[in-house]
């Protein structure tokens, strides 16, 4: 849910402040973070409304359930309000892309033990018809899941700029833009793009790659909650 509404007509200038608060951090990370910002902001190209709605266009499902496919997850054409969106082998694809392509990273960012579980063993996501069966598989809670969400939120994001689809407005949606001015807007945003990367989920360029994570949630996650983690 965005915490404060983004139009359009906003963006340019949310973006340039955004850009100017990466490069005034003296990371080594940042070039490459800015270059992923950029790309992100070009998808502006694409977006189907001023209110910068998700789209609900047919082509891109179709491209974010091939990319659901190339990972070797099962599909299933129905909403996921019946089931769960992912129950272990197939994803309920009535749904809008960039929600596919989110649970896409989801696959990608999670340990090995849970690829199998209901929707990742995080609990009920938005879509899930099962709400208390699929809370009663969470395996990973607090700030721990709300880590693994946003490692999962931006890969997704850089999927939707690979499949040339309107990332910006999952960008705008899950907040990445909230507070671009701030120190914490910047920390978070590099903190996340720099573990996907140390991990192999991203490449130098800060594309995505197909890798899967193999690690434990105690090496894996443990130090993105500590608040001088990189």
């Amino acid at each position: 849910m965005m915490l404060t509404p983004v139009t359009l007509s906003e963006l340019p200038d949310l973006l340039a402040r955004f850009d100017r608060n990466l490069a005034a951090d003296p990371s080594p990370l940042v070039p490459m973070a800015r270059q992923v910002l950029a790309r992100i902001g070009a998808t502006m190209q694409y977006t189907p409304d001023e209110a910068l709605t998700l789209s609900q266009d047919r082509r891109h499902q179709e491209q974010a359930v091939a990319l659901v496919e190339s990972f070797g997850m099962g599909v299933l054409w129905e909403p996921p309000t019946g089931g769960y969106t992912w129950d272990g082998q197939v994803m309920r694809v009535e749904m809008e892309p960039s929600v596919i392509v989110h649970d896409v990273a989801h696959l990608q960012v999670c340990a090995p033990e849970r690829r199998t579980a209901l929707d990742f063993g995080l609990g009920a996501g938005p879509e899930t018809g099962l709400r208390g069966e699929a809370d009663a598989a969470m395996t990973v809670f607090g700030a721990e899941r709300e880590m693994e969400e946003a490692l999962a939120s931006l890969l997704g994001i850089l999927w939707e700029v690979e499949l040339d689809q309107p990332a910006i407005c999952a960008f705008a949606e899950q907040n990445w833009l909230e507070g671009v001015d701030t120190p914490q807007a910047r920390s978070h945003y590099l903190k996340i793009l720099g573990h996907l990367h140390r991990f192999g989920l991203v490449d130098d360029a800060g594309h995505p790659t197909r890798a899967l994570r193999e690690q434990d949630d105690a090496t894996f996650l443990s130090p993105l909650v500590t608040p001088l983690a990189a």
